[in-house]
């Protein structure tokens, strides 16, 4: 068996660290920042394009609904 370690799990995980990871992460997320990695995949022009495309769909959907009520 291995003698323990201070600041370490039986894994050999550093306790401190992780303690100091969780912490700037908790700051981060406060502040409401997220690390790059998302938006580093985000196209913000296309999001914006279907966001559009959405909206128009939806506006000709409820025009057409309405105008099929009233006949």
């Amino acid at each position: 068996m291995m003698a323990k370690q201070p600041n370490k799990t039986v894994a050999g995980t550093n306790i401190q660290e992780v303690r100091q990871q969780n912490a700037q992460s908790a700051q981060a997320g406060a502040a409401g920042q997220f690390g790059t990695e998302f938006a580093a995949e985000t196209n913000i022009q296309e999001v914006k394009q279907q966001n559009a495309q959405s909206e128009s769909r939806k506006a000709q959907s409820t025009t057409r609904q309405t105008s099929n009520q009233s006949k």
